[in-house]
């Protein structure tokens, strides 16, 4: 009975927490993959109702079989390979910046480069958009003035345009997460590897970059399922630009196939292939990242 009067307030705390995390994440994920499992197809000449018949992977098989589709998975690889290493190089860099004790007005520049965290995707795309279009951008006309010939939403360009609006979004956000980190640090060792006669870059070196190396990761990873993700920003761009097709992300690709083709278990199942690659791009950089941890010890 004391036991069981002991759990109850614990329960009712974590009661409504644990009922939304299975009603909206739970739940959703679980739809997705036995949504994935069915087809709906028309009966006889199509004038009857539509029936709702298990394939099992059969739409799995679809999608893999999607040359468009696998041609998205392939190109948000190449997207990871630029958007990631700039991501945590530029956050880290910012974060070491202004934890420096030189650093001038660093809570001034950390709420300027935090800002844009703060804007939603849709917006900040439509903002930059202006900024990629040549009769709209003051930037490219002003380069266009002085002989130099810029287009960002061009085939060969438009994929670092994109990542650039990512990087400008959440870079700030990701620079936070370092920082707090860095001021975890008792300020007594780093002032004990001065006194020893470490300069600032040695500080950088051997003990600040050493304690981030769980923050980094925890960007990183973060930062590998966001691109993974990547819907909203080449959504907006695509009226712009004939680079973007309907296709041109996997998350695209699978709402292409819900909302114009009218399939959404085929959608289904490509989210599901979605969230399964980023699972195993996450644990497999962890389980790297381990290893050599280990090593390092």
């Amino acid at each position: 009975m004391h036991t069981t009067r002991s759990r109850l307030p614990l329960l009712l705390l974590l009661g409504p927490f644990l009922l939304a995390f299975a009603v909206f994440y739970v739940a959703p994920i679980v739809w997705a993959i036995v949504q994935s499992l069915f087809s709906v197809r028309a009966s006889g000449l199509g004038l009857g109702a539509p029936e709702t018949l298990f394939v099992g992977l059969d739409n799995y098989a679809r999608a893999l079989a999607n040359p468009a589709f696998v041609s998205s998975l392939g190109r948000i690889a190449v997207f990871a390979l630029i958007q990631v290493p700039l991501m945590v190089v530029l956050s880290a860099v910012l974060a070491l910046l202004l934890e420096s004790t030189r650093a001038r007005w660093p809570q001034f520049f950390r709420v300027a480069f935090f800002m844009p965290y703060g804007v939603p995707g849709v917006i900040a795309s439509l903002l930059w958009s202006f900024l990629y279009v040549p009769s709209t951008s003051p930037i490219l006309q002003g380069l266009s003035a002085v002989g130099i010939s810029a287009a960002p939403l061009e085939s060969g360009t438009v994929m670092f345009a994109i990542a650039n609006i990512g990087i400008w979004t959440f870079a700030g956000y990701n620079m936070l997460v370092l920082i707090a980190a860095l001021q975890a640090v008792p300020a007594d060792l780093y002032e004990a590897a001065r006194i020893d006669g470490a300069s600032e870059w040695r500080i950088v070196w051997e003990i600040k970059l050493p304690l981030l190396r769980p923050s980094l990761v925890l960007t990183t990873v973060f930062t590998i399922i966001g691109t993974l993700q990547l819907f909203v920003e080449p959504l907006v761009l695509r009226p712009l630009t004939t680079a973007i097709n309907t296709d041109y992300t996997p998350n695209l690709a699978a709402y292409n196939q819900a909302f114009t083709q009218s399939n959404p278990n085929l959608a289904a199942a490509m989210a599901v292939i979605v969230a399964v690659i980023a699972f195993v791009f996450s644990f497999v950089f962890l389980r790297l990242v381990n290893r050599k941890g280990n090593r390092a010890w």
